[in-house]
């Protein structure tokens, strides 16, 4: 585990807050700490209450969604700078919608997502400079999920042309 220090320095070196200031680096230190995860220990299960964003700083992790007849499915798989749990910040989304496992060892960074909504309610600018950053995982997220479709769909489309007797 790093310390207060140690853990200041970290967040101001990575791209995400280098625009922050000080004080505003020092109220993050107080709500996050680091976890370190072992090749296939889980992050958090299907289910589960949503109650952190993570960073990883090291590592990878693989997002999984079970689907009926096909079992977990990765969907995503987060390397260094990416951002699990973004949801923890949303006023409607309370429970994880997906599995995280770590897929080799892993260090992540841990926002208590309570007290992060709180600090960005207490600093609009803080809040707003986050959930700014945020928009941007959520907007490329989608992009990712679209293109994904994408691929599903025309699989299926090719599946149906060569089943199809002519």
């Amino acid at each position: 585990m790093l310390s207060q220090i140690d853990l200041a320095a970290t967040l101001q070196s990575l791209p995400w807050f280098r625009e922050l200031k000080h004080y505003q680096i020092e109220q993050l230190t107080g709500i996050t700490e680091t976890r370190q995860l072992v090749r296939d220990e889980i992050l958090y299960s299907e289910g589960e209450r949503i109650d952190y964003l993570y960073i990883v700083l090291e590592g990878r992790i693989a997002v999984e969604n079970y689907v009926p007849g096909r079992g977990n499915v990765r969907v995503f798989t987060a390397e260094p700078l990416d951002i699990l749990g973004w949801s923890s910040l949303t006023p409607v989304v309370r429970q994880r919608e997906s599995t995280a496992h770590a897929i080799m060892p892993t260090t992540l960074l841990c926002f208590n997502g309570e007290a992060l909504r709180q600090l960005s309610d207490q600093d609009h600018d803080l809040g707003y400079f986050i959930m700014r950053r945020l928009a941007n995982v959520v907007a490329s997220r989608l992009l990712s999920t679209r293109l994904n479709l994408l691929d599903i769909i025309a699989c299926l489309q090719a599946e149906r042309k060569v089943s199809l007797p002519e």
